[in-house]
């Protein structure tokens, strides 16, 4: 009986001693874990883009929020991302086309450089003075 428990208590030793349960050496032990927080996809070099904020994938966590709730949002900020940029767009072309009209315009009566207000290259407004 005490030659079995000698012998069990070896195999033990042994199987629990290699790490992988093989009864080999250890090589390399486990793999690393994959992390549990969100590495930031959102883009640092540009502005954030509806189509980044469509691609977040959050982790999932014992305690947070309603899937549906953050989904939501998510959804609603996409698109008011994406009302922003096509109003920032209809607004630059604007500009542009009111900066070609000033720039084929005739100068106003008197002569250019004797008056400040015609400059169709200035960009900022005059000073109130």
């Amino acid at each position: 009986m005490a030659a079995m428990v000698v012998v069990i208590a070896a195999v033990t030793m042994a199987v629990l001693g290699s790490g992988d349960g093989s009864g080999g050496p250890v090589t390399g032990g486990l793999a690393d874990a994959q992390p549990d927080r969100l590495s930031d996809p959102l883009p640092r070099e540009r502005p954030v883009a509806p189509a980044d904020v469509v691609r977040v994938r959050l982790p999932l966590a014992p305690r947070g929020y309603r899937m549906a709730e953050v989904d939501d949002v998510l959804d609603r900020l996409a698109a008011e991302l994406a009302e922003r940029d096509a109003r920032i767009a209809d607004l630059e072309t604007a500009l542009a086309g009111a900066r070609t009209l000033a720039l084929r315009a005739e100068p106003p009566e008197g002569e250019p450089e004797r008056n400040p207000e015609w400059n169709p290259e200035r960009t900022e407004e005059p000073e109130a003075g």
